[in-house]
């Protein structure tokens, strides 16, 4: 087996609180190859975010990562000391923060703040750096680049901010891209745009891209694989055509049944009953049994491993015990 991009292995992550560890990430494995995109998915608040944190050693405190393992490239980034992350992020392992608003300065020029990454990573001179974000924002079809460079976040629209977020994150030519719902508060045609974006960078550059959203509707057109997340488990994981066509969890099931069918069908949409439980409160057992149609006995008092049902797909419900043995580690 060739070495994958990034293998997350067993990876938790604790928030120290006064009534005790609250596990916002709980035995987490993933693997991503070059060229790859996988989809992250899950309700909000089911640990996508503070999932991707961790791998770039950014988990706000009080949170820690308690165990497990994450390998770039076959490097173990766990235990690096902070200068040698600083030179992982932005160089080998871009990011596309949840609110481009909030995550660019907003008192510095977009060319500015992607210059400054390629200065930085690249050592190109102040005047190379601009030309090359330039470059860059033309790249990511922004009209007028020369003169969106010049501009500052709050004269760009949200769909203008996102793609200057996305040239920022690939400047220096990085092996992995982390985009955190990119197309959030977007319309849909816009949304559309940032999706092909991205689509067109993994292509351009070879990029693996961890993909993280809570709406499957924008899985099928961008993601290779999926993985489903469930209050700090990851609960399936599939191709997105085996997703899609035979879900195997109810948590997944529910999820695609909330969604509008294409075409035109007409038919009621079903909500998940309840919500995401608080992580100081995790139910015993499956933590979706609360909210599940298929729970029975088993589900309230043990946690259900996951279970291999094909080569590369896997659930974590105790309906597959009977036909499938539990995915080593799991």
């Amino acid at each position: 087996m060739t070495q994958p991009l990034l293998d997350v292995r067993d990876l938790s992550v604790v928030f120290d609180t006064v009534t005790g560890e609250a596990k916002a990430v709980d035995n987490v494995s993933l693997r991503l190859e070059a060229g790859e995109i996988l989809a992250l998915v899950g309700e909000s608040g089911c640990g996508k975010t503070v999932l991707s944190l961790s791998l770039l050693g950014l988990v706000p405190r009080p949170g820690r990562i308690a165990s497990g393992a994450v390998q770039f490239l076959g490097r173990e980034l766990r235990g690096l000391g902070e200068r040698e992350m600083e030179k992982i992020r932005g160089a080998r392992i871009g990011m596309v923060f949840q609110e481009p608003m909030s995550s660019l300065n907003p008192v510095f020029r977009a060319g500015e703040q992607i210059a400054e990454a390629l200065r930085l990573h690249q050592g190109l001179s102040k005047a190379e750096a601009a030309r090359r974000a330039v470059e860059l924002l033309a790249q990511a079809g922004v009209p007028d680049p020369e003169r969106s460079a010049r501009a500052f976040p709050h004269e760009l629209s949200g769909g203008m901010r996102q793609r200057v977020m996305i040239s920022m994150a690939v400047s220096c030519e990085p092996a992995l891209l982390i985009a955190d719902e990119p197309t959030t508060a977007l319309d849909v045609t816009i949304q559309n745009q940032i999706l092909d974006l991205i689509k067109d960078q993994t292509a351009r550059r070879g990029l693996g891209v961890l993909f993280i959203t809570h709406n499957l509707g924008v899985v099928a057109n961008v993601a290779d694989r999926v993985a489903v997340m469930y209050s700090g488990r990851i609960v399936e994981q599939a191709d997105v055509f085996s997703l899609f066509e035979n879900p195997l969890h109810p948590y997944t099931q529910g999820l695609l049944r909330s969604l509008p069918r294409p075409g035109g069908e007409r038919r009621p949409l079903t909500a998940i009953p309840g919500t995401v439980p608080s992580l100081s409160e995790l139910p015993g057992g499956c933590h979706f049994h609360p909210r599940c149609p298929e729970v029975f006995d088993k589900c309230r008092e043990a946690a259900p491993p996951l279970f291999r049902l094909d080569k590369d797909v896997l659930a974590r419900c105790w309906l597959h015990e009977n036909r499938a043995a539990p995915f080593p580690g799991t």
